[in-house]
C-alpha cells in the first residue's frame, strides 16, 4: 500500500487532490501535514518528516500564489518563499531515493513569446513575462533541480505545468486573486453599480482548467506509470478576458456596463498549452468552463463571509 504525502493540502490544489484520493477510496496511506505540523520554510522540519515517514510519493501542492497584481507587487516574497518551499522538499528527497515526487509548476514558466499552443520544448527558450517572472523563476528552479535529482539520485520527479486554475476553495479577494476568483468576488461585491472596471484591454486569450481536472491528472500520472520530466496540463479551451468577464457577469446577474482600463497591463497576450503529451497517455480534461464556473460560483455564494 503506497504512502502519499500531500504538502499544501489546505490550498486550492491540495484540497482538491486530497478530496480525489479520499473519494476514490484508493489503497493509499494519505498523509496531509498542516503548517503547524511541518513548516515548509524549515529545511530541518521537512527533512525530519520525510525521513521518518519515507513516503512512496510526495505531491507538492504548496506555493505562494496570486494574481497579476500580487505577483507584480510582492515580487521578492514570491521568489524567496517559493524557492524555500521547493528547495526544502526536493533536497530532503535526495536521502530517500525511493520517494517519487509530483511537483506542480505553472504555465508562466514558459517564455512570453512562445509559439502557441505551447509545447514542453519551449521551456527555457526565451524571456519571461515580466509581471510574474519572480514566481516563474522559482518554479523553473524547482523543475531543473527535480531533473538533476532524478538523473543523479534516481527519484522519479514529474513536473506538471497546469494552465490557469480555478474552482471551489480558491482565494476570492479584491487584490490577491487570480482572474476568475477575482472577477467573481469583485463583480458580486459591485452588483448594484452601473459600471465595473477590469484591468487591461480584455483581448488576451486564456485557457482555464478546473482544479478537479488537475487533481485527476495527478492521480492519473501516479497510477499510469508515467515517467516524464515535464508535462503540460490544460483543457484546450480558450476564451478572451472580455468574454470571460461577460460570462461571469451573466452568471452573477450583473446588468451594468463592463469597462476595460487599457492603461493597465494585459500580461501575456495568449497562453494556450499543448497538452497532447499527457493526452497520449490517456488523460483528458472533463470539466468544461461553463460547468466549472457554475460549480465555482455556487461554492463562492455558499461560503462567502
Amino acid at each position: 500500500m503506497d504512502k502519499i504525502v500531500i504538502f499544501g493540502s489546505t490550498g486550492l490544489v491540495g484540497s482538491a487532490v486530497k478530496k480525489i484520493f479520499e473519494n476514490e477510496k484508493s489503497d493509499y496511506v494519505l498523509l496531509t501535514p498542516a503548517r503547524n505540523q511541518v513548516n515548509l520554510f524549515s529545511k530541518e522540519e521537512v527533512s525530519a518528516f520525510i525521513d521518518s515517514n519515507k513516503p512512496d510519493w510526495i505531491i507538492n501542492c504548496a506555493a505562494k500564489v496570486g494574481g497579476i497584481l500580487a505577483n507584480n507587487t510582492y515580487r521578492t516574497e514570491f521568489l524567496i518563499e517559493n524557492l524555500k518551499i521547493n528547495l526544502n522538499i526536493l533536497e530532503a528527497c535526495i536521502k530517500n531515493p525511493k520517494t517519487n515526487i509530483v511537483n506542480l509548476g505553472s504555465s508562466c514558466i514558459y517564455p512570453l513569446n512562445a509559439e502557441n499552443p505551447i509545447k514542453e520544448e519551449s521551456f527555457l527558450d526565451g524571456k519571461l513575462e515580466p509581471t510574474n517572472s519572480p514566481y516563474a523563476l522559482a518554479k523553473i528552479t524547482a523543475i531543473e533541480l527535480g531533473k538533476e535529482i532524478k538523473y543523479q539520485y534516481g527519484n522519479k520527479v514529474i513536473n506538471l505545468m497546469p494552465t490557469n486554475l480555478y474552482g471551489p476553495g480558491d482565494n476570492f479577494s479584491e487584490e490577491d486573486s487570480h482572474v476568475i476568483p477575482g472577477l467573481i468576488f469583485r463583480l458580486n461585491k459591485n452588483l448594484g453599480n452601473k459600471t465595473f472596471e477590469i484591468w487591461g484591454t480584455g483581448t488576451p486569450l486564456r485557457e482555464f482548467l478546473h482544479v478537479d481536472d488537475l487533481a485527476y491528472a495527478i492521480k492519473y500520472v501516479i497510477e499510469s506509470n508515467v515517467n516524464e520530466d515535464l508535462l503540460n496540463v490544460g483543457s484546450g479551451e480558450e476564451i478572451s478576458i472580455k468574454n470571460l468577464s461577460k460570462l461571469i457577469a451573466k452568471k452573477l446577474n450583473y446588468d451594468g456596463t463592463l469597462l476595460f482600463n487599457e492603461r493597465m497591463p494585459d500580461g501575456n497576450p495568449r497562453k494556450l498549452l499543448d497538452s497532447s503529451k499527457l493526452s497520449s497517455y490517456g488523460w483528458k480534461s472533463i470539466i468544461d468552463l461553463d460547468t466549472g464556473l457554475d460549480r465555482t460560483i455556487k461554492w463562492f455564494l455558499s461560503n462567502q463571509q
